[in-house]
């Protein structure tokens, strides 16, 4: 006689030997298209440089990639160059040095190598203090009106950068996936710790050539660094002008899962509320985060970064208490902070320096690149009134 299986049985074996199935339906992007990639250069403290044209004109122009900037910006004295009709607007803008109301120009067209850009609304302001800082013509900054419109990879290991149609996209194995508040400006979260360990909300703004900024209400507020704590008088340059500010050292700072240790921080009076504090601690700057691949993907909220061969890079300590500036082609000495190496050893504001280190080509960033060797002697030959005078002394460090 046959022996059946029981009913039960019979189930529960076609079930353990049946795949499982899906009903799943997915609507997904397409696949985001490579548009254009092109060179970039860096200036001091990681600042990124594009250039590309404006309008119909064909003069190349310079432009720094900001992530700190809302819109799209033309500098003042190359909107007179091209002879461009300003509209007068009610709308201002704030850094942290003033505040300006500004006109625009709308309407208009970016040409990047391989890219154009149109319909875009320039707003006009002065960047001459930007291009006495860096030695280099400072035409105009790309911002957010930009870059929500691609995705935008930069290399730092190779200085390229890539821009991307909006679409899917699967992020290189090896980094983290950042996901900060983004109305116009990225808005992270980080930690920050010294005496106190701080989480707080930080700008990440890829056009400040600086490490770390923190307000000093956070700094008093957080109790974060020890009130007996030294710090070094510093002038630093934005929106407005000059503004003095303290620099120092954190003991570390963590961006995602990756930690920074002995970082040099900027602490200032936030006069101009650029940071909402206490919305925001304080800006995160490109000479940290020019240490990682940065992929921006504003339309999916990501900022998708990855360490790079700059990662392990030494941080600049060096307080010599100078700022150089290039003006009228010439380098000139601009504020000399009380009590600093540069004071004592007797240099003035206006000094114009001939040669730093016997090395006289006039190259504003090699003669910064000189004042950013903590523990080392610097000769600096300066023309003052005509007369040719030498100067000497040890650049200190702020660690």
């Amino acid at each position: 006689m046959k022996r059946l299986f029981p009913l039960t049985s019979l189930l529960l074996l076609l079930i353990c030997n049946t795949k499982p199935a899906f009903a799943q339906e997915e609507f997904i992007e397409p696949p985001a298209k490579l548009l254009t990639r092109f060179t970039f250069k860096q200036l001091y403290g990681g600042v990124v440089i594009l250039r590309g044209t404006f309008s119909s004109f064909a003069d190349s122009l310079n432009f720094v990639l900001d992530t700190g900037s809302g819109g799209i910006s033309l500098d003042s004295s190359t909107a007179e160059y091209f002879k461009l009709v300003k509209v007068p607007s009610d709308k201002t803008i704030r850094g942290i040095a003033g505040m300006r109301q500004v006109s625009f120009i709308y309407n208009q067209q970016l040409h990047l190598p391989g890219l154009t850009v149109d319909s875009l609304n320039f707003h006009i302001n002065d960047y001459e203090i930007l291009t006495n800082v860096y030695g280099e013509r400072i035409d105009g900054i790309i911002g957010y009106s930009v870059l929500n419109r691609y995705i935008v990879k930069l290399d730092y290991d190779s200085s390229i950068i890539s821009f991307y149609s909006k679409g899917y996209m699967r992020y290189p194995k090896g980094g983290y996936l950042l996901r900060p508040l983004i109305s116009t400006l990225p808005v992270q979260t980080a930690r920050v710790r010294d005496d106190a360990s701080i989480t707080s909300r930080f700008l990440f703004d890829m056009g400040a050539g600086l490490c770390l900024m923190l307000t000093n209400d956070f700094v008093k507020d957080s109790a974060l660094m020890h009130k007996k704590r030294k710090y070094f008088v510093k002038e630093a340059e934005g929106l407005g002008g000059k503004v003095d500010m303290l620099t120092s050292v954190v003991r570390e700072f963590r961006l995602g899962p990756y930690r920074f240790r002995n970082v040099p921080v900027y602490i200032f009076d936030d006069t101009y509320n650029v940071t909402s504090y206490p919305f925001l601690g304080g800006i995160l700057g490109n000479d940290l985060l020019r240490r990682f691949n940065v992929i921006l993907n504003y339309g999916r909220r990501d900022i998708y970064i990855t360490p790079n061969s700059h990662f392990n890079d030494l941080f600049d300590y060096a307080y010599s208490g100078i700022e150089l500036y290039s003006l009228d082609g010439l380098i000139v000495i601009g504020d000399v902070a009380k009590g600093s190496p540069a004071e004592k050893a007797g240099l003035i504001e206006g000094d114009i320096v001939v040669g730093i280190n016997r090395t006289f080509d006039q190259n504003l960033s090699h003669y910064k690149s000189a004042l950013q060797v903590a523990g080392e002697r610097v000769k600096i030959v300066v023309r003052r009134f005509g007369e040719l005078l030498d100067f000497e002394f040890k650049v200190k460090s702020i660690l």
